[in-house]
């Protein structure tokens, strides 16, 4: 694809490495264990669906793109990014919407030789099917469904041919409280891609309507032994975040709920655990081909009681059938960083970069970016280049800033521990007016950008930081134009450091140890994780 007309020089980029170390990944793994989250860092919402020998998971991406990550593995454990549902710009179109909307809670199901997945453009079209018969893709076209209202859409295949669409909606009648939600469900045309027939609540409130339960969501059906079990979130996804179980004999119910419900959660733990897993819930279950289940589900990894700049990632754990009854997790025990893996787990292969600790460096010379990168809403036009100048990234810098609700010049790459470092090597831009560096992202108020900018015949380092109000410079320094450049981000918990490299004479600090948790999720709102990778910036006309 040709570039447009651009009157600033691209900004070139040599590498990105990324390097992880998390005092909880450091256990050694014992053989036929594996290692939790299985999927680190932003990979929240899960959902799974076996074909034949492989098993197959989605996640939600909300703004970024490509939207909703596939993702595949042979044993639950090693999972490798095969494509995306939302890969193509005339999908869908996220300008305007805040990182935390777009892509809600994706749900993937394969049945008779075609993948299914149905999920939510909140604020940008609503529900909607996709469909592909190679799970890699291509996806299709997505199909609209306008008379399901609510998110949080599942498919459920019976075994007399009849297919079920279920959902969070708002309550029959007026909402009693705030967060009061059911779920719906409605028969569904697999040919047409479209509901039919009468709709009906199955669950109104949650498990015990007389306790207010708030946002019960994320439904799924599954049939075991004659029953049907319908499992669904319920407490919203902050600390009291739990998965709850109901069953019927009818598919229409009524259900009725376990009674050592929730199945899953890590409200009843202490807060001052070492290495806190909380938020615990919106789980998927899936039978191995060893006739043993496993779960599917989000969590978060905490630091100071409350904080998760790493968002909510992906975990797995088995399921054990007690008296008729899928039990994730019992009351009061910890989700495990190690567990015992599956009877037909992969052998002495490696997680990373997954999860557990490693590098992960990208030398920018292949053809096409690798999956790990994303974009800040869909790019209009293509600015990120890899043909241009063999062995580099060339970034196009765009006018929008990091605050933009458009498509900011900035390549995203998912946080996956609490300490980390991120790095990048660039040629500083000779052009007055053209700023790059590296930045650190969670959503259009809160980020930093540590960059360099040609100025009064010298280059000048910059930090850049966004906390909710306007973004302001708290740090710079000057250095000698022409010099090789490399930048760092170094983040342990909430303190995030900056340093660069001019001219290969080591690092120094611009900033060390701010106050990085305004990229956490309860600081900055919203469902996502912190981002980073290399961004430039059309200055010209500011």
């Amino acid at each position: 694809m040709a570039w447009p007309a651009l009157a600033v020089e691209p900004v070139l980029f040599d590498w990105f490495e990324y390097h992880g170390q998390d005092a909880a990944f450091e256990a050694a793994l014992t053989e036929g264990h594996y290692r939790n989250p299985v999927l680190a860092g932003f990979h929240p919402d899960p959902s799974i669906t076996r074909a034949g020998d492989r098993f197959y998971l989605v996640n939600s991406s909300f703004a970024y793109f490509p939207g909703i990550p596939v993702f595949e593995s042979d044993d639950l454990v090693h999972w490798k990014q095969i494509g995306n549902v939302i890969d193509r710009p005339s999908q869908l179109d996220f300008d305007g919407l805040g990182m935390s909307r777009g892509v809600f809670a994706p749900a993937i199901e394969y049945h008779d030789g075609t993948f299914y997945v149905v999920n939510t453009a909140v604020d940008s079209g609503g529900n909607f099917i996709a469909t592909a018969k190679d799970p890699a893709g291509p996806w299709s076209d997505l199909s609209w469904l306008p008379t399901i209202g609510g998110i949080d859409p599942s498919l459920f295949f019976d075994d007399d041919g009849r297919v079920y669409i279920l959902n969070n909606d708002a309550p029959e009648g007026e909402p009693r409280y705030d967060g009061h939600r059911a779920i719906w469900m409605q028969e569904f045309d697999i040919a047409k891609l479209k509901p039919f027939g009468p709709r009906k609540v199955l669950i109104d409130g949650g498990v015990d309507p007389s306790t207010n339960p708030i946002w019960i969501e994320g439904p799924h059906i599954y049939k075991r032994g004659g029953w049907y079990y319908l499992s669904a979130a319920e407490g919203g996804t902050g600390p009291q975040h739990s998965q709850v179980v109901l069953r019927s004999r009818q598919v229409w119910g009524p259900y009725t709920p376990y009674e050592k419900n929730p199945i899953l959660t890590q409200r009843d733990l202490p807060a001052d655990r070492i290495h806190p897993i909380t938020n615990a819930g919106h789980a998927d279950l899936v039978e191995g081909p060893d006739g043993r289940w496993w779960a599917t589900f989000l969590a978060s990894r905490n630091y100071g009681g409350a904080h998760y700049n790493t968002g909510r990632e992906t975990f797995l754990l088995p399921v054990e059938w007690k008296d008729g009854w899928p039990i994730i997790l019992k009351p009061g025990r910890e989700i495990p960083y190690v567990a015992p893996g599956p009877s037909f787990m992969s052998r002495g292969v490696a997680q990373a970069p997954s999860t557990g600790n490693f590098i992960w460096r990208d030398e920018f010379d292949g053809p096409e970016l690798d999956r790990a990168w994303m974009f800040v809403r869909v790019p209009k036009q293509p600015w990120a280049d890899l043909s241009a100048q063999p062995g580099q990234l060339a970034v196009h810098p765009l006018a929008d800033g990091l605050d933009t609700l458009r498509n900011p010049s900035f390549l995203a790459r998912r946080q996956q521990h609490l300490a980390f470092e991120a790095s990048t090597a660039l040629e500083v831009p000779t052009e007055a007016g053209t700023a790059a560096g590296i930045a650190a992202f969670q959503n259009e108020t809160h980020w930093y950008f540590f960059g360099v900018r040609r100025s009064g015949g010298k280059d000048q380092l910059f930090l850049e930081k966004s906390n909710g109000e306007a973004a302001e410079t708290i740090a710079s320094a000057m250095i000698e134009p022409g010099e090789r450049l490399k930048l760092k981000i170094a983040g342990n918990g909430g303190a995030y450091s900056f340093a660069y490299d001019a001219g290969g004479r080591g690092w120094r600090w611009l900033r060390q140890n701010d106050d990085g948790t305004l990229l956490s999720t309860d600081i900055a709102g919203g469902f996502v994780g912190a981002t980073l990778g290399p961004y430039a910036r059309d200055e010209r006309d500011k």
